[in-house]
């Protein structure tokens, strides 16, 4: 895996997409930071959310996780999730970790940062904001539907997402780091979700905006069947514009392959995870959409070979070496 020239990169996004990236770049000898969604309300996030009132720690161990020293024991421990037993079920330990030391410190960074030392992580993972933020969204037939987990199952794709309160105040350090980035990387992972939430917050996309990094957006290889159904790469790369990242992204890193399986293809396929079977469309028409809206477009095949929903965090790797060359 090559290294790269540029020395300081940000990642900005959440779920499940966001450590392929900081893998990448933290093997190639950049000095990384996640900046993190904190809109996820689901599942054991969502439980410790509502029970102890912390930012939902999902996310931030997936990102430690990622980020963590080769061979750590406690990095596999941290995505345990017991699957039974009063009270544990469904919670993973590292987002046990992650409650008990934000109780502990009083601050969830500090406890981020904490538990960042016990995995021996290469890199700082940010929250956006500390502001206790709630996601709602209009699916493209005008329906309201609020929150996080609920707007990820939506019937019908989602048209526009806002978070209450409205222009919550960012996290400090997370606008120093996109300042001073050389890189800065949006996504990959949902969409609406995900991504989106971060540049709600006040100051984050002008901070985008500002920088003099160059500014990449990873596409999605695969849509989620209520959040973005339907939409092909060019659909992506507009939603992230008309909510506020107009003149913020230079390069759109999309996947093409030279046969790409059909969406039935899919679903039979992938029957376990229905949420995730469709492809995302990325062929040359829709390259020149993404053109036309002002950003540029590097097309290549960068999907795991045996998980096609998901990116290769080695042709990834290769694909930002290529577009920041």
């Amino acid at each position: 895996m090559s290294t790269f020239r540029a020395r300081r990169a940000v990642a900005i996004g959440g779920g499940t997409g966001l450590p392929a990236v900081l893998s990448c770049l933290v093997e190639s000898g950049f000095d990384t930071t996640a900046v993190v969604t904190v809109a996820d309300d689901g599942g054991s996030s969502g439980v410790l959310r509502e029970e102890l009132g912390i930012l939902p720690p999902g996310d931030f161990r997936n990102c430690l996780v990622a980020l963590a020293e080769p061979g750590n024991v406690l990095a596999s421990a941290f995505q345990y999730r017991f699957a039974e037993g009063s009270g544990l079920a469904g919670h993973a330990l590292g987002n046990l970790v992650l409650a008990a030391l934000a109780d502990m410190s009083g601050s969830f960074p500090e406890a981020v940062e904490q538990a960042g030392a016990l995995l021996g992580v290469r890199g700082r993972v940010l929250p956006s904001t500390l502001v206790d933020i709630r996601l709602k969204a209009t699916d493209t037939a005008g329906k309201p539907i609020a929150g996080q987990a609920a707007i990820a199952v939506s019937e019908r794709p989602i048209e526009r997402v806002c978070v209450e309160p409205a222009y919550p105040s960012a996290y400090p350090p997370a606008l120093e780091a996109i300042r001073e980035a050389d890189v800065v990387v949006v996504g990959p992972g949902s969409l609406f979700t995900s991504i989106l939430p971060n540049f709600l917050v006040d100051g984050v996309a002008h901070a985008l905006r500002e920088s003099a990094a160059t500014r990449i957006y990873v596409c999605n290889v695969a849509n989620q069947r209520g959040e973005t159904g339907g939409m092909d790469a060019a659909d992506h790369v507009n939603a992230l514009l008309s909510h506020g990242l107009s003149g913020a992204i230079d390069m759109a890193i999309v996947h093409v392959a030279e046969s790409v399986p059909g969406a039935e293809d899919w679903c039979l396929r992938y029957d376990d995870f229905e949420t995730l079977c469709e492809p995302v469309v990325g062929t040359p028409d829709v390259q020149t959409r993404i053109e036309e809206l002002g950003v540029r477009v590097y097309a290549g095949d960068v999907v795991d070979p045996v998980d096609r929903r998901r990116h290769s965090s080695a042709k990834l790797c290769r694909a930002i070496g290529k577009v920041i060359a």
